[in-house]
């Protein structure tokens, strides 16, 4: 059984491409499988460290907004689809999995065309322009929310959830090792700021720009992961300094982080919503502006509309503040948020898509 996983880009690709490879290789241990991702990008580290070998594009994204950075776009597609199709010609797959990011276009796109069959992981509420076209001739859609056929063959969607990172689950047993891995009271409240795998420059503004309220504030202890891009720059702020504020590159040992926190400040990734689902966290939910067909407040919106989770606009973080202290010193908002998204959750996703991708094989 040989199968091919396409994309990457972004944590929320990369993670759950990872859990899928793992689901089928405990399902069938002798299965191949090999990941095609886009050069430079995150899956291009992560994915050899998970034990995967992974091949990769020169691919890029095409900008809706600065149209004048896509002078060598369509080059780079072509490239792309070339290299797509001779690494099919080697690997010579049964079944391509997509699981959105750039390298899924081109690899998708020609298993298409010769014939191979494909699997699509929509992981967001809203697809983007690309799995619209791949899922045309796409065997099966894998989704994560209700009502997806406005966009897909609603005869080729099957609600799965998207596939987590089974090792964020922790015992409490445990939970005092994760208090003293990160150095915080147990006693205290904890807030976790995360702002994606690469990190957000507007939630790290708000927070470098509170250091009075974090200041007064010292019964909240504050987790604060900034990305690798931004460490340096804001790691000798004052708002960092503080001794009720943790402030790190990037959270190796998300497990216990999630396990400490009371609430969370965070983007709304398809992977981070899963992740938050399945450990029944509350969150205060800030889209990206900078993601395709704003998808990140749709994935938001169906939360907030089910009492799951606040929805703070980037534009309106300013009020970071107000709106974290509503939701920390309100114990039935606290207990509510934490029921109603842990029954949006949809266990064993990644063991669900294995299962599909066996079945096309």
């Amino acid at each position: 059984m040989r199968i091919i996983i396409s994309g990457g880009g972004t944590g929320g690709h990369v993670f759950p491409a990872i859990a899928i490879a793992n689901a089928i290789k405990r399902k069938h241990p002798d299965a191949e499988l090999l990941f095609v991702g886009a050069n430079g990008k995150l899956e291009m580290e992560k994915v050899p460290k998970a034990g995967y070998n992974i091949e990769g594009l020169d691919v890029v994204g095409f900008h809706r907004k600065r149209m004048w950075r896509n002078f060598g776009f369509p080059y780079k597609l072509w490239k792309s689809l070339r290299k797509a199709k001779t690494i099919i010609e080697r690997f010579r797959p049964d079944v391509v999995v997509g699981v959105g990011g750039y390298a899924s276009g081109p690899v998708l796109k020609q298993a298409q065309r010769m014939g191979i069959a494909t699997l699509i992981q929509e992981q967001n509420s809203y697809p983007g322009v690309t799995n619209k076209l791949l899922a045309k001739k796409a065997k099966s859609i894998c989704v994560a929310y209700d009502n997806m056929e406005r966009y897909f063959p609603k005869e080729k969607i099957v609600l799965t959830g998207n596939p987590v990172r089974m090792d964020l689950v922790m015992d409490e047993q445990d939970l005092p090792e994760a208090y003293k891995y990160y150095k915080i009271n147990s006693n205290k409240r904890t807030t976790l700021i995360i702002g994606g795998s690469l990190g957000a420059r507007s939630l790290n503004e708000a927070i470098r720009n509170s250091f009075v309220f974090l200041d007064e504030r010292s019964d909240i202890q504050f987790i604060w992961q900034v990305g690798k891009l931004y460490y340096d720059e804001y790691k000798t702020c004052r708002s960092a300094n503080l001794s009720n504020v943790h402030i790190y590159p990037f959270i190796d040992r998300m497990d216990f982080a999630y396990a400490v926190a009371d609430v969370l400040i965070c983007r709304a990734g398809a992977l981070t919503i899963a992740e938050l689902a399945m450990l029944k966290k509350a969150a205060v939910l800030v889209p990206s502006p900078n993601v395709s067909e704003d998808h990140q407040t749709k994935n938001a919106m169906a939360l907030v509309k089910k009492g799951a989770a606040i929805l703070l606009k980037d534009d309106e973080l300013k009020n970071w503040e107000k709106v974290l202290i509503e939701v920390l010193e309100n114990e039935k908002t606290l207990k509510n948020m934490k029921r109603n998204i842990g029954e949006i959750g949809l266990p064993n996703a990644a063991s669900k898509i294995a299962d599909l991708i066996v079945d096309l094989v």
